[in-house]
């Protein structure tokens, strides 16, 4: 028994390590991140977004993905983080696929160590892996939705502190002469942030539809939950159909956004600080008994 039960975690190793080096192995090359690559002699090497939107999963995932995203009803995806997955431009079939990963990880890891304590001579009945696998399934299908909602709050704090950068850019624009959409579209071309990567790429859609740059920032920050770009957007909407002077709003908008930047990052250090109080003065405690330690030693004796 024990033998067949040792060919059994054999196989089950040997299962898991031909996914882990599936994975590890290059997929087939993505058309527009290859014909990106081909330009990165010509423009500087830009930072990339909080997640990379060219990263390629595997073949399996995106299978599972994009079965998950069929199978289940409208109630499940009408509740998915969609700001979150569209901010971080995560498609959803490959979302829905890391999930179930994540979740048959988690019910498969108790049966592969019942595997390998049975080998060792120790036996658990079969309901403990069976009923631990499910809670760990569910637990760890939620993970993929703490860590986009994480990553999403991390990138909504740099699109901000990019957009000051950026609405000061429009501002120099419009005190130049320029138009307001010619601002707008100037100022985008400076940076090469995953920021202004995504501003320009709204900005030409805009161009190509027909509509007002305005009109497409408006929509963006609607759809990735951004308040700061929809106040952008209000503002070169007066200038662009009233003719207002705009410069001082723009400069007052984005010292603002500074302001507010620099305001969370302070909050942020206290907050820090704080929770280091603890950890040093429990230290200080222990030191204080090591030190106290002999001398008590000696008066109980």
């Amino acid at each position: 028994m024990n033998w067949e039960l040792g060919i059994l975690a054999g196989a089950v190793a040997g299962l898991g390590l031909t996914v882990v080096v599936r994975e590890l192995v290059p997929a087939h090359p993505h058309l527009r991140a290859t014909l990106g690559r081909l330009h990165d002699d010509l423009r500087p090497e830009s930072p990339k977004a909080p997640e990379s939107p060219t990263r390629q999963s595997s073949l399996f995932q995106d299978r599972i993905g994009r079965l998950l995203e069929h199978r289940f009803p409208a109630m499940v995806t009408f509740r998915l983080p969609r700001r979150e997955l569209d901010l971080l431009r995560i498609p959803t079939y490959r979302y829905f696929g890391e999930k179930a990963l994540w979740a048959l990880l988690g019910l498969c890891f108790p049966a592969i160590l019942m595997l390998t304590l049975a080998v060792t001579g120790v036996t658990l009945p079969f309901s403990v892996p069976a009923f631990v696998g499910l809670i760990l399934a569910v637990v760890m299908w939620f993970l993929p939705d703490v860590e986009t909602r994480q990553k999403a709050t991390k990138a909504r704090e740099e699109f901000t502190r990019a957009l000051g950068a950026y609405i000061d850019l429009v501002a120099l624009e419009r005190a130049g002469g320029a138009g307001s959409t010619q601002a707008l579209e100037n100022a985008a071309e400076v940076g090469d942030s995953w920021v202004f990567q995504r501003l320009r790429e709204e900005l030409a859609r805009a161009r190509w539809s027909g509509s007002t740059p305005w009109e497409a920032l408006h929509i963006l920050s609607r759809q990735l939950g951004l308040s700061d770009l929809d106040d952008l957007a209000d503002i070169m909407r007066l200038s662009g159909e009233e003719g207002a002077t705009v410069y001082e709003s723009l400069r007052a908008r984005a010292s603002g956004l500074r302001d507010a930047t620099l305001s969370a990052e302070h909050t942020r250090a206290n907050a820090d600080s704080e929770r280091m109080v603890m950890p040093v003065a429990l230290l200080g405690v222990v030191f204080m008994a090591l030190l106290a330690a002999p001398t008590v030693m000696r008066m109980l004796e």
